[in-house]
């Protein structure tokens, strides 16, 4: 039976060697970083000078372990040599190899024929030789890097080969000499100098190479540079060359301040070959809080009318055609009993018209001027009081066509009392509104006038109950289940208003949000006169645990009391006919969760006139586990659209993950969207993914339809190097928006994307 024994080196006899069987020496590290303890089965030394080591060896300071059959340590140079299974363990990396001489403090020496694991990155490789200059820098030559493990052949899926690499961790750089990218035995990327970041964290270098395929530019192929100029900015700038248009060049500036944060990004085109000019396109988005003013800015040109439809997916709008800039300054005031804000905003619109295709503009507003005010908890007693007060210039922007609509000028005033009543589970909000507008406009309105005017007052009461019960446990869940009955009576005086200019008001969507809303139209410049009750009710089941809604059910209706003639159009705008039915269409809604791995959600219109459903909105998402998911989504507006979209991820074949060769997960994505009324795809995504382990490769085909009978298509294809990095055009946000509950293949859990992202050569 062997002891472990612990000794200072400087007890050892100062006059001859001597032999320890499984003992264990220490030695204070000349540097101060700590004492050096060596463990072994035999140990053997003089004082003080020289210590040999044999079987089971095993050196530790400060976070460096070496293990070895056997190693000398030298005190007064701090330098051990060991030979034999030598393996070093620090900061989460792992070296093994035959030979090695390090001075332990600095971590300055040489390791012959190492392999090298990183555990944290999941990748591993192997050198000649590695020499260490220190614990922040090495150089290694004749390297292979991967994050694969070796096949039947001895060959990774992917591997890095270089000449050499130098790495500097204090400076997050690795620099490769003769760097080579092996995929599959083949090689598909050479470059005589690479450099990357060695962690996470941004580092300035070329990224990998972007190709994008459509139909419209042909192939478009893109090395961008990004410039990591502080930690709180950064640049990226991608020259790329299109087969079909040219050479451009596009750019990125993001910047991020305590009090300010921002992002520019713009793209030229000197000569497309296509169009016959040059083209380019500017956004920028700025949010900054100076003192206790808040300031936005958001602006977004293109050079001409077919930017949408050459480079659509380079438009971060919801509306591509119209492109907004808008600025605003914001401040809060002390306003006594009122909390008051006032604002002005500016807001500019390009359009982007088509021959075939013209649209209508909304107003720009230059400027917008305003100041809103509530009152606060208990200042006039059981009343709360609110209003705003609007200066407005509107002026149809440039592009617009032959629109005769007038420009001008509006000022308007709303305001609200409201005694909220709350016993309870009853609650009863009788309220009063006025609202007021006053128009100058630089052409004559409909009946010749300049100048108008007009006053409305509404009157309406809010009144729901809110019941509540526990019911029994379904599906492992204790639920509770409510019952809330609600009615809303509003009495709105008719006003002529269809010979007043219309700047920005629209028609509502009906809806279970806005039945219950006294006015049938968005914006100002009209207010619909009603003497009408809403009537409705929902019930919903409550997870009693962590008080989740599992599923709602609802119905509501509108009762009028006389006709309404201030009524929104068919199509959503303005002045249509009077509205003669004392009883609306009948709304219902339900969804739930309460079925495991399913997401269920309906909605229909009934029209008790044509005993029919006239609009319908039904979805469904089954998601049994991750990476796997299918949702279907019926829409229907009778006489106008019909509409049927599916989008899936899932996986049509399961393998071993983790290996290379054919052993991975195949998964289908997609979504397309068909229109049943005129039997057309008006947008489709279909692709694949492959999971291999230690790499993944993307290939997505997308189709956007641009017109009645233009479309888009484009190739995405990505090949990720799971450790490495991504080559060729990136899918993954395509895939994001179109299909609901798409998740990355290497997405954690739970992860949140950071305000200023890293991008890594």
């Amino acid at each position: 039976m062997s002891l472990r024994r612990t000794l200072p080196i400087t007890a050892l006899p100062s006059a001859s060697a001597l032999l320890l069987v499984a003992g264990a020496a220490v030695a204070a590290d000349p540097a101060g970083r700590g004492p050096v303890t060596l463990d072994a089965d035999r140990l053997s030394g003089t004082a003080d000078q020289f210590v040999e080591a044999q079987g089971a060896v095993q050196l530790r300071q400060d976070g460096v372990t070496i293990r070895a059959d056997r190693l000398s340590y030298r005190p007064p140079t701090d330098r051990a040599h060991a030979t034999g299974n030598v393996v070093i363990e620090r900061d989460g990396a792992v070296y093994r190899g035959g030979e090695l001489d390090l001075k332990v403090a600095d971590f300055s020496g040489w390791f012959i024929a190492p392999e090298f694991d990183f555990p944290l990155l999941g990748t591993r490789g192997q050198a000649e030789r590695i020499d260490f200059s220190s614990r922040t820098r090495l150089s290694a030559t004749k390297v292979q890097y991967t994050g694969c493990p070796r096949n039947a052949d001895g060959e990774p899926a992917w591997e890095l080969q270089a000449r050499s690499i130098a790495i500097d961790l204090d400076a997050n750089e690795g620099v490769a000499d003769g760097a080579v990218l092996r995929f599959q035995g083949l090689s598909i990327l050479a470059l005589p100098k690479l450099s990357f970041p060695i962690t996470g964290e941004r580092k300035s270098g070329w990224l990998p190479p972007s190709v994008n395929i459509d139909n419209r530019s042909g192939l478009d192929l893109s090395v961008p540079y990004y410039w990591d100029i502080a930690p709180n900015r950064d640049a990226t700038i991608a020259p790329h060359a299109i087969t079909r248009r040219g050479l451009g060049v596009d750019s990125e500036f993001r910047y991020l301040e305590p009090d300010l944060r921002g992002q520019a990004s713009a793209a030229y085109l000197p000569y497309d070959r296509v169009a016959g000019r040059s083209r380019y396109s500017l956004a920028w988005a700025h949010a900054q809080q100076a003192g206790r003013t808040w300031l936005e800015a958001d602006v977004a040109r293109v050079s001409d009318d077919d930017w949408w439809k050459d480079f659509r997916n380079d438009l971060d709008s919801l509306t591509p055609r119209m492109l907004s800039s808008r600025g605003l300054a914001e401040r809060p005031f002390d306003g006594g009993p009122f909390a008051l804000t006032g604002y002005a905003i500016v807001q500019d619109w390009q359009l982007l018209q088509t021959v075939d295709a013209p649209i209508t503009a909304p107003y720009s507003r230059r400027p917008q001027l305003g100041l809103r005010g509530s009152s606060g908890a208990g200042a006039f007693g059981p009343f709360d009081l609110s209003f705003e007060t609007e200066l407005n210039r509107f002026e149809l922007p440039d592009n617009n066509g032959p629109d005769t609509r007038p420009n001008g000028w509006r000022w308007h005033a709303a305001g609200t009392v409201a005694w909220p009543l709350n016993r309870g589970a009853l609650s009863v909000v009788p309220r009063i509104s006025l609202n007021a507008a006053q128009y100058r406009t630089d052409s004559p309105m409909v009946d010749g006038r300049y100048d108008a005017q007009r006053v409305v007052p509404t009157l309406s009461v809010d009144a729901g109950l809110a019941l509540e019960r526990d019911t029994r446990t379904l599906f492992g869940r204790s639920l509770r289940q409510t019952l809330e009955p609600r009615l809303l009576f509003v009495r709105t005086p008719y006003r002529k208003q269809d010979t007043l200019p219309d700047f920005d008001a629209f028609g509502r969507d009906f809806n279970f949000t806005s039945i219950y809303t006294p006015n049938a139209f968005a914006g100002i410049d009209r207010i619909s006169d009603a003497h009408q009750l809403t009537a409705g009710v929902q019930s919903r089941l409550i997870d009693a645990d962590t008080g989740a809604q599992v599923l709602r059910m609802g119905v509501a209706q509108r009762f009028r009391f006389r006709d309404q003639l201030v009524v929104p159009a068919s199509d959503g705008s303005v002045d249509g006919p009077p509205l003669e039915r004392r009883v609306s269409d009948l709304l219902l809604l339900g969804d739930t969760t309460l079925l495991p791995g399913w997401a269920l959600d309906a909605s229909l219109q009934y029209s008790p006139d044509t005993s029919s459903v006239s609009r319908s909105n039904l979805g469904a998402t089954w998601t049994p586990g991750p990476f796997q998911t299918l949702n279907a989504r019926y829409r229907l507006t009778r006489g106008v659209s019909e509409q049927l979209e599916l989008g899936w991820q899932w996986p049509l074949r399961r393998g071993a993950v983790g290996g290379s060769g054919c052993g991975g997960t195949l998964y289908g994505v997609g979504h397309v969207n068909y229109g049943l009324r005129d039997s057309r795809v008006t947008d489709s995504l279909l692709g694949l993914e492959y999971d291999a382990g230690c790499w993944i490769a993307r290939v997505v085909a997308e189709r956007l339809s641009t017109g009645v009978s233009e479309a888009t298509t484009r190739l995405l294809f990505q090949l990720e190097l799971v450790g490495l990095s991504r080559l060729g055009a990136n899918p993954l946000q395509v895939l994001k928006d179109n299909i609901p509950g798409y998740r990355m293949l290497r997405e954690a859990p739970g992860t949140e994307p950071s305000a200023l992202p890293a991008t890594s050569p």
